[in-house]
């Protein structure tokens, strides 16, 4: 009855109520543990209950919790073997025009060198590039961290892909270079005419895009190596992210209005010091307030296990913008559009 208790204590650094009882005339001992919400160690490995069944954790799940014990996120560990001097010249100058403009950090600071703007975005560790510095300013961040990078194909109905980009560079680039290449590549527009100056429809706004895209991209679980998938068809598209909730959150806390909790706080504080974002939890909100404001519908966010969906609707959304009714059923796609110009630029070869 005293050595239980110790030693539960002692090799699993939990707390337990150990009794003596009497049931059917046999003396019993009863075990009493209180539910812990972090993981348990055991002999050197990490065990946590899902329900009704007990899981070891392990790779980036053990990663990420034995970070958190020491108050540490995954963007903020230091990456020996590199310098910033390996660091991209155009993406400090992309950081640095794009800061000014925001006025979130002073002319100071950005004058200074690579390594004291660094300092300054909290992207050193001692003599060390963390992480966020890697992704936010290496050329090649895959050469550290395989799957930094997105994955953008059109598709066909079912799942033939027919031309796919890969968008690679540093964090900045990416993110520019995704919204870009799905206007330019990927959509369709619909042209009107306001007399005699054209106009030019997308079936997603272009904030709500771009939104979705930093969300991704500043969200994501770097640990995981898969890169972000964004699918697009002509009907429809989808953004994947493997990303994760906050810990005790859910995904109907994350469609509420909440605070701020970046998965990689660095990363994050970077693109609100270059103006990029806001760092109020308003991403999603966002999103909707800019479909809602063209006339377009909402589009669906979901979470599950491997990570966020993003999806928009094209075809209703264009046609209730342009004519202001639902989608006529049972017509093709270009019947939908007749009397419209629907335009999209000519198929390029895949990166």
């Amino acid at each position: 009855m005293e050595d239980l208790p110790n030693k539960i204590r002692d090799v699993l650094g939990i707390m337990a109520n150990v009794r003596l009882v009497r049931d059917g005339g046999k003396d019993l001992v009863e075990i009493r543990v209180e539910p812990y919400p972090n993981p348990i160690s055991y002999r050197g490995e990490y065990h946590v209950r899902s329900g009704s069944t007990k899981q070891e954790l392990k790779g980036a799940a053990l990663d990420r919790f034995l970070l958190g014990r020491y108050g540490r996120t995954w963007d903020s560990v230091p990456v020996p073997g590199v310098s910033a001097r390996q660091l991209s010249a155009s993406a400090f100058g992309t950081f640095r025009k794009l800061a000014r403009l925001s006025e979130r950090m002073t002319a100071a600071d950005l004058k200074g060198s690579r390594e004291s703007l660094l300092e300054k975005l909290r992207l050193l560790e001692g003599k060390y590039l963390t992480r966020a510095a890697v992704l936010l300013f290496h050329t090649d961040p895959q050469r550290f961290f395989s799957g930094s990078y997105v994955k953008v194909g059109f598709f066909r109905d079912g799942s033939d892909v027919v031309y796919h980009d890969l968008i690679e560079g540093d964090l900045f680039t990416q993110a520019a270079e995704t919204v870009k290449m799905i206007r330019a590549k990927y959509m369709k527009a619909a042209i009107t005419y306001q007399g005699i100056h054209r106009v030019e429809t997308y079936p997603v706004p272009y904030e709500a895009l771009r939104e979705a895209v930093l969300n991704a991209i500043i969200h994501k679980d770097y640990a995981t190596h898969t890169p972000i998938q964004i699918k697009v068809y002509e009907e429809k598209m989808s953004i994947w992210n493997p990303g994760h909730l906050p810990e005790n959150w859910t995904p109907e806390k994350v469609m509420r209005q909440h605070a701020s909790k970046p998965f990689n706080p660095e990363i994050a504080n970077a693109f609100f010091r270059s103006g990029e974002i806001e760092m109020w939890g308003r991403g999603i909100e966002r999103i909707f307030e800019e479909c809602r404001a063209a006339g377009f519908p909402d589009p669906v966010i979901e979470y599950d296990a491997g990570g966020w969906w993003a999806r928009f609707s094209f075809l209703k959304a264009v046609l209730e913008r342009l004519s202001g009714e639902p989608a006529p059923s049972g017509k093709t796609f270009r019947e939908n559009l007749q009397g419209k110009d629907w335009a999209r630029p000519p198929r390029r070869s895949s990166n």
